[in-house]
């Protein structure tokens, strides 16, 4: 379970990373949009070949359509709540939209990272060792998110101390989730492991196609999808190693 957990603070700690980038860096909207775009193709490639793939090796065609259905249903419900309650640009570096409130912001922020974090912990379940191209997707994507968000945040008028507590507080849970997927599918059944695998792939998917992508196209244009495939190809490479 620590070793679980310790995996996923360090995907996880991005997200710090990412903020104080976003804090006290002068990037431009340009530049976080392209980054924004290879975290996409990375998290692409992991959610295709360390998530999806592996569940269907586990359990087959019912684990993977279900867990998938199940993770996208759920992500669209939470971010359609959070959205209602002024979370909707939290990944903008544009600024967060008139009555965002704290608790939306911390509410996207896990709703986006627990399901990366639980996939942590559930690589090690079989393998014994951690998924080495789903840790540094999951790192890669955690730093243009927290960069465009703190940038967001801090062109809002948010205090430093606010915006990396909100930060600290999704890290923690990042590393309790990647504890909890170890230790609550240890000794799962196959069926249980695979669906749990594809509805973190569903989430994950979900939340790429309907927050990072739109914000990465709007600030960076047509170069997001080249950005997008070079990302997608250094993690398919990592994989394949």
């Amino acid at each position: 379970m620590f070793e679980a957990a310790s995996w996923g603070f360090v995907g996880g700690a991005a997200l710090i990373i990412g903020a104080l980038a976003g804090i006290y860096l002068p990037v431009s909207m340009r530049f976080v949009g392209l980054i924004m775009g290879f975290g996409v193709g990375v998290l692409f490639s992991a959610v295709a070949f360390e998530l999806t793939d592996e569940a269907y090796s586990r359990a087959g065609t019912d684990a993977v359509v279900l867990g998938l259905v199940a993770g996208a249903l759920t992500f669209f419900v939470g971010d359609w709540l959070i959205d209602n309650h002024g979370g909707h640009r939290r990944k903008s570096p544009m600024g967060m939209q008139p009555g965002a409130g704290p608790m939306a912001l911390v509410l996207g922020a896990l709703l986006d990272g627990i399901p990366e974090s639980a996939a942590i912990g559930i690589s090690l379940v079989e393998g014994g060792s951690v998924g080495v191209a789903l840790l540094v997707a999951v790192f890669l994507s955690n730093i243009p998110e927290a960069l465009a968000a703190s940038a967001g945040m801090k062109a809002s008028g948010q205090s430093t101390r606010h915006i990396l507590g909100i930060w600290g507080a999704v890290t923690a849970a990042s590393t309790v989730a990647a504890g909890f997927g170890y230790v609550a599918l240890g000794d799962a059944d196959p069926i249980v492991l695979a669906t749990t695998q594809a509805f973190a792939a569903g989430a994950i998917l979900t939340m790429l196609a309907d927050t990072m992508v739109p914000e990465a196209v709007d600030h960076a244009g047509r170069l997001v999808g080249l950005v997008t495939v070079l990302g997608f190809g250094c993690a398919f490479l990592l994989s394949m190693a």
